[in-house]
């Protein structure tokens, strides 16, 4: 008898592209909100809650506010696992719109949030409060968006459906900084920095409620629906996770580190950079941003039909060499203070990171199998997340601050290439395993097969 998933190289289907939107729609908002808060640490929450630092120590309230970036990136292991649990036990669909609504309420909160000079120090600490928050709904996030489009995918689509939540990332920037830029423009730079800097994070309103009605429309994934009809699931999926998985956990978040470090960089740092250091505008800063947003979105749906065509692994290879040829490079034409320079800086960083990252979230699925599947994904993203993205603009600007030399930021970004290229080389590509396989030890397969496929609820034998 065949594979049933061996047979999805069906066509696409209405259901598909409704999810397909509706993951990419979701995962856009929920980094917009994200975005939005990385982008106004670099620009703006300096001198509006580190106020005390400004005059004496302006590089140490900069790098202040980078580190409320990275806080909140230590509380989506927390997220990852809750929701993961939750996910691996109620379903895919109800956790995504929990980790939309609790990332949008706290933006709108930020934006409501008082200054130092209103408030004293509680406006740091309530800042940090809400980016906790944040960084606990983003761990959630990803994992459920990820495997939503995976598990609804043909076999011989699942990169490509992957790449759309990965897309809603690029997406998410392109929204945030194009509605940084129009409201600057709008209320012009000195009214931005004293209260237009808020109409952003109080837009996230409309936008949760957006989110949410998309996301309520979508079905359940079909893995997690068989899972629950085949069998009553383990009362600790987690515990199953970290006894017999932990190899494809820590290669599979190292095989992030880079991608993410790179993309905090562009996003964060880069930012801050071209502003304070380069002479760029707000506004033009803001532009090249949304443009290499644009970049990003093209790339990563390369990444995804990489993956497809040539595989997962292989996929990555190619990018993090791209990435680790361009990593220092790019520092010689941002520091040309050119603007034609700096956006192709910025642009060509968006290569590698596209084709590293539309692969991702086919590849994270099919290292795990189905009854720990979201605590799996969840928990190597987050713990990449943490090793690469977390502080790369604190460590960036360490560096800068350290040596005064940007090609060390672009060394420090070679060094994590070679971490991630080395970790997915150590894979074995999963392309085309089945989906449907909870989990069934090489063992009892190699001596029972039939067996041991039967009471995993699977007919027919293992995807080649």
């Amino acid at each position: 008898m065949s594979n049933p998933d061996a047979l999805q190289t069906r066509a696409i289907t209405r259901e598909d592209k409704k999810v397909l939107s509706a993951t990419l729609v979701g995962t856009a908002i929920e980094w917009y909100d994200f975005f939005i808060y990385a982008q106004a640490a670099s620009l703006i929450f300096a001198p509006m809650f580190f106020a005390p630092l400004v005059d004496d120590k302006p590089g140490l309230s900069q790098l202040l506010a980078f580190v409320t970036v990275g806080i909140s990136f230590l509380f989506r292991p927390l997220g990852a696992v809750v929701c993961g649990y939750l996910g691996d036990k109620i379903g895919r669909k109800a956790v995504l719109v929990i980790t939309l609504i609790l990332m949008g309420s706290a933006t709108v909160l930020i934006g409501l949030l008082p200054s130092y000079a209103q408030i004293g120090v509680w406006a740091p600490v309530l800042l940090v409060l809400l980016r906790v928050i944040q960084g606990f709904s983003a761990g959630g996030e990803w994992g459920g968006a990820a495997l939503m489009a995976v598990e609804h995918a043909p076999l011989n689509k699942r990169s490509w459906f992957g790449a759309f939540p990965q897309v809603g990332v690029p997406l998410g920037m392109v929204l945030a900084t194009g509605v940084l830029l129009a409201v600057t423009l709008a209320v012009g730079r000195e009214q931005f920095v004293e209260w237009g800097w808020r109409i952003p994070f109080l837009f996230s309103v409309v936008l949760i409620l957006v989110g949410t009605f998309i996301r309520r429309t979508v079905e359940e994934s079909p893995v997690f629906e068989q899972m629950q009809k085949r069998r009553k699931e383990s009362a600790m999926p987690l515990a199953d996770l970290l006894r017999h998985h932990r190899k494809p956990i820590v290669l599979s978040a190292l095989t992030f580190v880079a991608n993410n470090a790179a993309g905090y960089i562009l996003l964060a740092f880069v930012l801050s950079y071209g502003q304070k250091s380069v002479g760029l505008s707000a506004p033009d800063v803001l532009t090249i941003s949304t443009i290499a947003a644009a970049g990003w979105i093209v790339f990563t749906l390369l990444g995804g039909m990489l993956g497809d065509r040539i595989g997962r692994v292989r996929t990555f290879q190619l990018g993090y060499v791209l990435l680790a040829l361009w990593a220092i490079p790019m520092w010689w034409l941002i520091d040309s203070k050119s603007h034609a320079l700096f956006l192709l800086a910025a642009v060509g960083l968006t290569l590698p990171l596209g084709i590293t990252y539309g692969p991702q979230a086919a590849l994270y699925a099919e290292l795990f199998p189905a009854r720990v599947r979201y605590s799996g994904v969840s928990i190597s993203y987050a713990l990449g997340s943490i090793l690469g993205g977390a502080f790369a603009p604190t460590i960036a600007q360490a560096l800068m601050t350290t040596f005064n030399q940007s090609w060390t930021v672009g060394l420090y970004l070679l060094v994590l290439s070679i971490v991630s290229i080395v970790s997915v080389s150590l894979i074995k590509d999963p392309m085309g395993v089945d989906l449907n396989i909870k989990e069934v030890h090489v063992e009892n397969l190699r001596a029972h097969p039939e067996a041991a496929l039967r009471d995993h609820g699977v007919a027919g034998e293992p995807a080649a």
